[in-house]
């Protein structure tokens, strides 16, 4: 049963888009893996408590992703991608072959390559080298975000657009410009957030500045505001075992300021808002995963994480805890085959027993 306490050690404020570009590299024999110590600095601050987090896996945890060997992977903001096989923890850097240690997603495809989506291209693993793919072959722009969709193709999005892979170069996927839309956004007008497959096969972009489009292999529709959305800047859409359609959306940064963002529902007829819940409304919702069970986990930034039994909200509070910070981030989460659940949250990784939040450390412990 599930309790309203998180037990946890302290979060950093939540940080993932303000990371450099670094430049491309080529595919290369990978070396024997070693552990990259670099770490993104953060400025000290008086009115906040700092954490010690230099056992942490990384400051910041993505992506997670288990393979078909049951391995976990964690991608970290400044670490690259991080392996854990049950016994060993290992790291895997440009010093590896990675083209970029950002490691903004990780998927597999059918042969059982992992890919490695960056903010400086993606990076394919065949389990002993990495090849890269970058501008020279098709894919440019910043945080990409990877699917592989049910006959096997690769999408990638980025700050550029959307793209797909024919097995050697990315070729640009053009979305069209919905009418009568604001030209705020949060990041960059026509970044694509988030890439989604439906249970009818149809694809769903998430965009900045454009709301929400899907495509069903003939024809685009949009959604935007206009039609009940929180925003037009969409940052995560995740189907439910009902076939509903949930959109996290985002305030507006420019060209100024605007207080909006949140939750909502789409049931194929109508967009249902929750303004009802605190951090649910008015609020950045840039994490929305379903777990195996078809339950619904949602981070809400500044206030905790929510969970959706398909009936009831239930949130996992900050305030409950004096020493977490003002900022409250999910970034990466997943529940592995032996159901345990596992989250990134702004300070490191941890994992989720029924009744708490437990910091897992370089370390561990990981049982």
């Amino acid at each position: 049963m599930l309790h309203s306490k998180i037990l946890t050690a302290v979060f950093l404020p939540y940080l993932f888009l303000s990371i450099t570009l670094l430049t491309s590299c080529q595919g290369q024999q990978t070396p024997p893996a070693q552990e990259v110590t670099e770490e993104v600095a953060l400025p000290p601050s008086p009115l906040i408590f700092q954490p010690d987090t230099s056992g942490q896996i990384g400051q910041y945890i993505l992506d997670i992703h288990e393979d078909r060997q049951g391995h976990l992977w964690f991608g970290t903001l400044s670490k690259g991608a991080a392996r854990y096989d049950g016994q060993t923890l290992t790291y895997f850097s440009t010093k590896d072959g990675l083209c970029d240690n950002a490691i903004v997603s990780i998927t597999e495809d059918q042969a059982g390559h992992l890919w490695f989506g960056t903010h400086a291209g993606a990076s394919k693993y065949n389990g002993l080298t990495f090849t890269t793919f970058g501008e020279a072959e098709g894919l440019h722009g910043m945080g990409c975000n990877l699917l592989v969709d049910r006959k096997g193709t690769l999408w990638a999005a980025t700050n550029h657009g959307v793209f797909r892979f024919d097995g050697r170069r990315f070729l640009e996927f053009e979305l069209p410009i919905p009418e009568s839309v604001s030209n705020s956004y949060k990041w960059e007008a026509g970044k694509v957030w988030c890439l989604l497959e439906d249970s009818h096969g149809h694809m769903w972009f998430g965009r900045d500045g454009y709301g929400a489009c899907q495509w069903d292999g003939h024809r685009f529709t949009h959604f935007t505001k206009r039609d009940g959305l929180s925003s037009n800047n969409i940052s995560r859409i995740v189907e439910d075992q009902r076939g509903h359609i949930w959109f996290g959306a985002l305030s507006s940064d420019f060209p100024e300021y605007i207080n909006e963002g949140g939750l909502s529902r789409y049931d194929g007829e109508t967009i249902t808002p929750f303004p009802q819940l605190k951090g649910l409304n008015q609020n950045d919702i840039y994490t929305i995963y379903q777990d195996p069970s078809g339950d619904l986990w949602i981070g809400a930034i500044g206030h905790g994480v929510y969970y959706y039994d398909g009936e009831n909200f239930t949130l996992f509070d900050k305030s409950d805890r004096i020493d977490l910070v003002s900022r409250f981030g999910l970034q990466g989460i997943l529940k592995d085959q032996k159901g345990t659940l596992w989250c990134g949250f702004s300070g490191g990784l941890f994992r989720f027993d029924g009744e708490i939040f437990l910091n897992v450390m370089r370390d561990g412990p990981w049982e």
